[in-house]
Order: structure tokens, then C-alpha cells, then sequence
């Protein structure tokens, strides 16, 4: 039998003292993106600590979460191959731009000269070549979302997370990072959830939007 892929969530019911707060019976397909939109207490961060493994014990969860097939619920988060891009980028501030990559990698890329050429590779994919060396602090708001997204992406992840990732900029730069996250993860066929309380998300996104709360 071939290996389901995408993002499954198969009969998930996630409630807190005997609340329910989500229910979901679907499949991300890959390249696909679900918006889950909904107020603040809705459960849209309770969905993703879900998933990534870090669900605080005082919920209860029924139901199971599948990724390209594989069970994640019996997965520790380090193993469960899920990438999430947050509203804050998360750069080390006493690391070079290159250095932050590199916290990306996984353990089994190893030699320095295989290391420097997939940060540099993945610096050139996001027109950030030569930046290797800079500091941070010298990038721009759209520069340093790109570098989020790489250092992200180089842990080759199956499926992508965005936790209000585009919330804290302008609207400019919101649809530019926009397009490039949602383009690249078309591009690699990675399914996506989005949590977000932007209509306008949800609309450049496209595809299947569920409203909690």
C-alpha cells in the first residue's frame, strides 16, 4: 500500500475541562496550506503544541496525527520532522547570519566544507548570497524572515507551522514573505497549517480555512 502523504489529523478532539475547543477530521495534502483562524484562547496554539509534541498535560486529546503516514504521536518533538516559523525570528543576536543557518543542519550533514556549501546554497535560493558573514542586527525586517525561513528549512522538515509567522510586518513586506513562504513550501510540497487572525493570510494562502471559537 502506498504511504499516505500530507499532514493527517484523523478524529483529533482536543479539550480542557471537559471543553471542547477543536475538532478536526482532514488531510493537508502536500503543497496545500488549512488557516485556522479564531480569538485568542480559540486553541489554535493548543493545535500546534500538538502536534509538535509539547502539549501541555493539562488537555485532553483524543484522536491521532499523522505526517506522510507515520504516527507522530508516538514521536518525541525532535523527531517528528515539523518545521514552525513564528511572528519573531529567533536569531541569535551573538551569531553571524551564516552561524544561525548552520543551527539548522541536521547531525548528519558533517565536514565543514559540506556545511559552509548548504548555508551558502540556502542563502543564494533567498537572493541573500555573501551574507554569511553579516550580523544580524544589519538585516532588514524582510532579510531576516528570509534567514528564519532557510535555518528552518534546512532541517528538512515534511510539513511547515506558521504561528502568526507574518503578523509583526508592515503590509508590504507582509505580502512579499508571504508569497516566498507560501511559494516555497509549494515548491517543496511540504503541507502547511497556518494560525493566524488575518483575513488576509488566510485569503493569499488559499485553500481550506477552519474558524475555532
Amino acid at each position: 500500500m502506498a504511504e499516505a502523504r500530507g499532514l493527517r489529523f484523523e478524529q483529533v478532539v482536543i479539550s480542557l475541562r471537559g471543553t471542547r475547543l477543536i475538532a478536526l477530521d482532514c488531510t493537508i495534502a502536500p503543497g496545500e496550506v488549512l488557516t485556522v483562524m479564531g480569538p485568542s484562547g480559540s486553541g489554535k496554539s493548543t493545535l500546534l503544541a500538538a502536534i509538535t509534541g509539547t502539549l501541555d498535560p493539562v488537555f485532553d486529546m483524543a484522536g491521532r496525527i499523522r505526517l506522510d503516514g507515520r504516527d507522530l504521536m508516538s514521536l518525541p518533538t525532535e523527531a517528528r520532522q515539523v518545521g514552525i516559523l513564528f511572528q519573531d525570528e529567533y536569531l541569535f543576536p551573538h551569531l553571524s547570519v551564516g552561524a544561525n543557518l548552520a543551527f539548522g543542519l541536521k547531525p548528519e550533514v558533517r565536514g565543514r566544507a559540506e556545511r559552509r556549501a548548504r548555508i551558502e546554497a540556502a542563502l543564494a535560493e533567498v537572493a541573500l548570497a555573501g551574507f554569511g558573514g553579516r550580523d544580524p542586527a544589519t538585516l532588514s525586517g524582510g532579510q531576516r524572515a528570509r534567514v528564519a525561513l532557510q535555518r528552518m528549512l534546512l532541517s528538512e522538515p515534511r510539513a511547515l507551522l506558521l504561528d502568526e509567522a507574518f503578523s509583526k510586518l508592515d503590509t508590504g513586506l507582509r505580502a512579499q514573505v508571504r508569497k516566498l513562504v507560501f511559494d516555497t513550501a509549494s515548491r517543496r510540497a511540504l503541507p502547511v497549517l497556518q494560525v493566524t487572525h488575518d483575513h488576509s493570510d488566510a485569503k493569499a494562502a488559499g485553500g481550506e480555512v477552519v474558524v475555532l471559537g
